[in-house]
């Protein structure tokens, strides 16, 4: 195995941990809902509480994430974050696990923007696509594994288990990291070179090439996560889900992503990302129509509406993000990701509590007004392509093309 793919590689372990403790609380939504005697909006909070903060403190971190080698800052924010996840699985009431779901989402918003300054650095930019598809192909294995799992371990127990084993794993990749990701300290400048915050801040206003790129990844995340924590809820008590039955759309789902990830990764190299980005845009807007528009139906025609909606929903993320990531120069990168994670991170908290107080639930026991959320985030979506055109690639001497 060489190098570069054992880094990646990592990288997807580090992402596979990160992104199930994020979507396990979501197919958990009906049991939660339940064991705490939640409304819909507390149940969005819940969710919101981990992508505030993973936004708040990914702001904080772009102050100071190029200043450190990012092997050394990764593993400081595995740690924390395999220690958050563990105490969310110890938490006993609703307050508590809304508090520690803040916890653990500080370290992920700062993990992401490393995984993603890691790649940015390490892979050149001709392959950088397809780089991302691999990586994050982790959300696939997700899908399949960890979240089904996960599932199944809170049917033998309850749902403080699938946390506690989180944990375990995300402490587990320490290993990997310390292993196979080499030193990475080329971005750091002297401390006489080194930018204040202020200047780190004016570096991004002032561009209006990363100024898009910001807008662009907000647009896509509300987009997505306005419709994504209320798939579950809305399954289970409008069409008729069992909560078993929601672990066949993670199944399926993901199972299919883990092979259309890299795939989109590479024609978006070979086509180029934004033929790729809109192409994708266009065909998911239509699962998202029929999935927040669903009555009871057949089993076998939600779990085909849900794998189109991973399948693109999913894939519009992987040439979008090679886009960002391109769009500033190697010594920026850090901080300029931190700022892209911390708008990402804000943006789906933001999504989720806005699509949590839009649904209602009716005296008929059922989730109304999901249908208005779906008319909005493909609005969303067909401003995301507007957007995507504004962007350049800046190549290493920051040269944008």
């Amino acid at each position: 195995m060489n190098k570069e793919r054992a880094l990646l590689l990592t990288l997807a372990v580090i992402q596979f941990s990160h992104i199930t403790d994020f979507m396990i609380l979501m197919p958990l939504g009906p049991t939660l809902m339940r064991a705490f005697d939640i409304l819909p909006s507390q149940f969005a909070l819940l969710v919101s509480a981990y992508t505030f903060s993973a936004g708040i403190f990914g702001f904080v971190g772009a102050f100071f994430i190029d200043r450190f080698d990012r092997k050394k800052m990764l593993i400081i924010m595995a740690t924390g974050f395999a220690l958050g996840t563990l105490a969310c699985g110890f938490s006993s009431s609703y307050y508590l696990l809304l508090f520690t779901r803040a916890f653990t989402g500080s370290f992920g918003g700062i993990l992401s923007a490393l995984i993603l300054s890691i790649i940015g650095d390490a892979v050149p930019n001709e392959r950088r696509a397809g780089a991302m598809g691999l990586v994050m192909a982790s959300f696939s294995l997700a899908s399949v594994v960890g979240v089904p799992l996960g599932l199944y371990l809170a049917t033998l127990s309850d749902w403080h288990f699938p946390f506690i084993s989180l944990g375990v794993i995300a402490l587990l990749t320490l290993i990997p990291i310390a292993k196979f990701i080499p030193t990475m300290n080329t971005h750091i400048v002297s401390r006489a070179d080194r930018e204040s915050p202020i200047a780190i801040v004016r570096n991004v206003l002032e561009n209006k090439n990363q100024l898009y790129a910001l807008l662009f990844g907000v647009i896509i995340m509300f987009s997505h996560f306005s419709v994504v924590p209320f798939i579950s809820p809305y399954l289970v008590t409008n069409v008729g889900f069992s909560e078993k039955d929601i672990t066949y759309i993670y199944l399926i789902g993901g199972g299919l992503t883990i092979f259309t990830a890299p795939l989109i990764g590479r024609l978006a190299d070979r086509f180029g990302r934004l033929k790729i980005f809109v192409i994708a845009v266009i065909i998911v807007s239509f699962p998202i129509f029929f999935l927040t528009n669903l009555t009871e139906q057949p089993i076998w025609i939600v779990l085909l509406i849900t794998s189109f909606f991973f399948v693109f929903g999913s894939g519009r993320m992987i040439p979008s993000t090679a886009m960002i990531t391109s769009s500033v120069r190697p010594k920026n990168r850090g901080s300029f990701m931190s700022f892209n994670s911390a708008c990402r991170q804000l943006t789906n908290g933001f999504a989720a509590y806005f699509g949590g107080l839009i649904i209602t639930q009716g005296e008929d026991g059922l989730l109304h007004h999901y249908d208005w959320v779906g008319y909005i985030a493909i609005a969303m979506g067909i401003l995301s392509i507007i957007i995507a055109r504004k962007i350049k690639v800046v190549d290493e001497s920051g040269f944008e093309n």
